[in-house]
């Protein structure tokens, strides 16, 4: 049975495999596709639409526990070049 997680954009709930994993690297939200870079993280449907939900929900901050500002730049191109 695989794993469910909820995106941090929509909030709705979903199979491992079909999110993309978040983590926070020196203040910069980096993709982690392999699930495997060390430290917490946020689930998020691979779309523009859950990002810019999550960007305005401040979802990410809450969700990796991080206070202060996070550098979405180089997250935000990956979404613009594919979603």
């Amino acid at each position: 049975m695989e794993s469910v997680r909820t995106c941090v954009g929509c909030r709705s709930r979903a199979p491992r495999s079909s999110l993309l994993r978040v983590v926070v690297q020196e203040s910069e939200l980096v993709a982690d596709p392999s699930a495997t870079r060390p430290g917490r993280g946020a689930w998020l449907h691979p779309t523009a639409e859950c990002f810019d939900l999550a960007v305005k929900r401040r979802a990410f901050g809450r969700a990796l526990r991080v206070e202060g500002a996070l550098d979405t730049a180089a997250i935000r191109s990956q979404f613009i070049r594919t979603g």
